[in-house]
């Protein structure tokens, strides 16, 4: 039986402007972990800097807030520790895509089972509403002094070509199927990313909830199938799975853009490597014995110390 999201709404009041999509993604996170049926002490929110980052004071979990652009490797590290946790990471297109863009790719790389949840207004709301790495070139927002002139990063297609075997896109106004984009991406064994379109009330007014219901559709309406089973249909479907992961304009695809259900995950390679990894990971054990060390440092690099 499912828990009640209620277990997860931690006390914090939240802090967030009237109207913003923050609401909506944090609402679609109680529900699907609820649905999931995670124990809290097992769901892990991790969190870097920017409005999105409050989601980690929100949600009732063994969270933990990152440095600037820093969730990411922070996430990995405990996956890898304690693989049997469920660890979601919380964080906006400027702190994923900008400062942290390298750590966003070598999560694809390593395909380690952490579901990113991308909160992306194109816009630095916390800071007053500059241009974030996902508003369009020549798009000016009621903060910026003149038009954009950086082009935009897309963060499905990047996260395609970093190697992310699950990718999705909802919108944060869309409660219920972004809920359930979201428990598939905790279901997937592997990297998975959830781009969540959201407006920004205060500082985004071009890309407002009537501009993006005017271009929004879901994929699955239309008989798309964006899984990935055996590399005949790598080859077979790529053409059209290239082609959703690069439409946004008078229209914007929905749902799940591709799921490569063939590649292992990371955890999953460890365990090929190192044999008994994922029933003894590293943050089960033991590292003294009545306060002496497991292992003796001295012991272990004796033939590397410079005598002087």
């Amino acid at each position: 039986m499912a828990r009640s999201w209620l277990e997860y709404k931690a006390p914090a009041w939240v802090q967030w402007c009237p109207g913003c999509g923050d609401f909506g993604i944090l609402n679609a996170i109680y529900r699907a972990v609820a649905e999931l049926d995670i124990p809290p002490e097992r769901l892990v929110v991790v969190g870097g800097i920017g409005c999105s980052g409050r989601t980690t004071f929100y949600v009732k979990g063994s969270n933990a807030h990152a440095l600037h652009g820093r969730a990411i490797p922070l996430a990995t590290g405990i996956k890898l520790a304690r693989p049997e946790l469920t660890v979601i990471v919380a964080g906006g297109d400027g702190d994923l895509l900008g400062i942290g863009g390298g750590h966003f790719v070598a999560l694809g790389r390593r395909n380690v089972d952490i579901t990113v949840i991308l909160f992306n207004n194109a816009v630095y709301g916390l800071t007053k509403g500059q241009a974030a790495p996902t508003l369009p070139a020549w798009v000016q927002t009621k903060a910026l002094t003149s038009p954009n002139i950086h082009d935009n990063v897309n963060p499905v297609l990047l996260a395609f070509a970093s190697g992310y075997t699950f990718i999705a896109r909802g919108y944060a106004y869309h409660t219920n199927q972004l809920k359930e984009l979201i428990k598939a991406g905790i279901r997937h064994k592997g990297a998975a990313l959830i781009d969540v379109l959201q407006p920004c009330p205060t500082y985004n007014n071009v890309m407002t909830n009537k501009w993006y219901e005017e271009r929004i559709y879901y994929v699955d309406e239309e008989g798309y199938d964006p899984v990935i089973r055996s590399a005949d249909d790598m080859r077979n479907k790529l053409p059209r799975i290239m082609e959703k992961l690069m439409e946004f304009g008078n229209r914007i695809p929905l749902g799940i853009l591709y799921w490569n259900q063939t590649r292992d995950s990371f955890e999953e390679r460890l365990e090929k490597l190192m044999p008994g990894y994922l029933q003894a990971p590293p943050g089960t054990r033991r590292i003294d014995i009545e306060g002496r060390p497991v292992i003796d440092p001295f012991e272990v690099f004796k033939d590397r110390v410079i005598q002087t």
